[in-house]
């Protein structure tokens, strides 16, 4: 699962969720493993971009112009940052956190978002086959890939952590509302699920603002809701392998969130052979077999835990996969080689080939 690391955090709080306004005259808005693309005649298209951080994620948000703009933008960012401080594993505040320092000692009452939220994990690792996996934080602190010299960890230690993730064994009280990790050492982590997540509750927010048209970027993932002027919003994929402008294909997107996970996002090399952060629940090791995995369905909190899932499944098992939970998917093997399931052909557009080295 990702962020097999600890992210870094921000000397102030508040700084997360500082706003920042743009008019998206020409804006091309870079993220991790994404790119929204804008028309080429640089016209000014009538909305304005807003950023902020929280969750170790940089956010932007796409709103038509208008004077309520930057108040719907700030109650987004400070959506997130209210996430942050529930769902986060790594502050030790957090009822996520009060969860795993009780494991094997008591169950915990917790807020109801995040009952909900490890609820529907359970939920995706049971239709995924246990290649999403919200207990593979056990495994924190085996794989450091910020290391300045990184190094493989003993298989003996992966082992022994490896019998403590098994989402099957979290005890989910609905009707006190709590959690439990019945052994010691058990953890629960939400980065591969906690972004998409939030994406759908700030479309949410901005809907009851009555907004129709707009657009939400966190890290790796976009939410689409109606168009952009006369089309629907237009979603590069990046090559793993290329420059970060370098694109193997676009998508038309709306209505939609599409997430993409990948192994150049935080690895290291040892002896020819990439680790990355994306680790397989069932084993403890990166996964292998894919570079990166493109997920596009109405529902950015199954999106987002299904593109971590598609890179661990593989191409054929991942398909089919998708395929069961209404999804399409687009994905670039070890080898170079690209592969879409065919819901996905009429808006897509292929670019370029992925590199393979």
């Amino acid at each position: 699962m990702p962020a097999a690391e600890r992210p870094a955090e921000s000397a102030a709080p508040a700084a997360r969720a500082a706003l920042v306004r743009r008019a998206t005259l020409g804006l091309a808005a870079l993220v991790v493993l994404v790119v929204v693309l804008v028309a080429s005649d640089g016209e000014e298209d009538g909305f304005v971009s807003f950023a902020g951080e929280a969750m170790a994620t940089r956010w932007e948000l796409l709103l038509p112009a208008g004077a309520e703009s930057a108040r719907a933008a700030e109650e987004c960012l400070a959506l997130y940052a209210a996430l942050d401080r529930e769902l986060s594993e790594w502050k030790e505040g957090s009822p996520l956190s009060a969860v795993n320092r009780a494991a094997g000692v008591a169950p915990v009452v917790v807020p109801e978002e995040l009952f909900g939220l490890v609820e529907r994990a359970v939920e995706l690792g049971r239709a995924t086959g246990g290649a999403f996996d919200v207990s593979w934080a056990a495994l924190w602190g085996l794989w450091d890939f910020r290391a300045q010299s990184p190094r493989l960890p003993e298989p003996r230690a992966v082992a022994e952590r490896l019998a403590l993730v098994d989402f099957r064994r979290i005890v989910l009280d609905p009707e006190a509302r709590t959690l439990f990790l019945p052994e010691p050492g058990m953890k629960l982590g939400l980065g591969a699920i906690g972004k998409g997540y939030a994406l759908d509750r700030a479309a949410a927010l901005l809907e009851e603002r009555g907004y129709r048209d707009f657009l939400l970027v966190g890290g790796g993932q976009v939410l689409a809701r109606g168009r952009r002027g006369e089309r629907a919003w237009r979603i590069g994929v990046r090559d793993p392998r290329g420059a970060p402008r370098d694109l193997v294909a676009r998508v038309d997107v709306s209505g939609q969130s599409l997430s993409t996970s990948a192994d150049n996002e935080s690895y290291f090399e040892i002896d020819g052979v990439r680790y990355h952060h994306v680790l397989d629940p069932r084993t403890g090791w990166p996964a292998k077999g894919l570079r990166s995995a493109t997920v596009v369905h109405p529902d950015a909190t199954l999106a987002d835990a299904l593109s971590t899932a598609l890179l661990v499944l593989g191409r054929e098992r991942g398909f089919e996969v998708a395929g069961e939970l209404g999804a399409e998917a687009l994905v670039i093997d070890a080898e170079g080689d690209l592969a879409f399931t065919p819901g996905l052909a009429a808006r897509l557009e292929l670019l370029a080939p992925p590199r393979r080295d």
